[in-house]
């Protein structure tokens, strides 16, 4: 019993050292939040090619702005359009603060915001119905031979 008594207490010891600290660090990450926040919405900085990552999840948890009064600088394609160009981006063109490729993009084919039908998809900017399209037969420049038709998707059918 006198065990767990000392097990718990160094639990709790080590629990409020620790908190101690996740505190004293979030101060000082505010305060420098603050002091760099007129250079930050001044020169914000866009990551080159080959620094630039991507995250499937979205943020976490200790990247979030917990502290609302502090305002992160928005790195959308209206306002910055070097960031189309980064390294694992959508696409090279920006429609509706987002990246896309208008050469393939359903939602924007050849301009933004111009939706193929839906039972067509974009080649090389232009909607076209690949199950009956010669030229695009199942899917984007898959051409079928002279002579052929192209049916479902598939040259040569029956």
């Amino acid at each position: 019993m006198k065990l767990m008594n000392i097990f718990f207490t160094l639990l709790a010891a080590m629990a409020i050292v620790g908190a101690e600290n996740f505190h004293d660090d979030h101060i000082e990450d505010v305060e420098m939040r603050t002091s760099t926040e007129a250079e930050a919405t001044k020169f914000p900085e866009i990551p080159d090619e080959e620094e630039a990552t991507t995250s499937l999840r979205g943020v976490n948890r200790f990247v979030y702005n917990h502290n609302k009064n502090i305002p992160l600088p928005s790195y959308n394609c209206d306002n910055f359009p070097r960031v189309c160009r980064a390294k694992n981006s959508l696409g090279p063109d920006c429609c509706k603060k987002k990246c896309v490729d208008v050469k393939t993009d359903r939602y924007n084919c050849g301009i933004c915001r111009y939706r193929c039908k839906y039972t067509e998809i974009c080649c090389r900017g232009k909607c076209v119905n690949a199950s009956f399209d010669k030229r695009h037969c199942g899917g984007c420049n898959q051409k079928c031979k002279k002579g052929d038709f192209c049916v479902y998707g598939m040259c040569h059918y029956a």
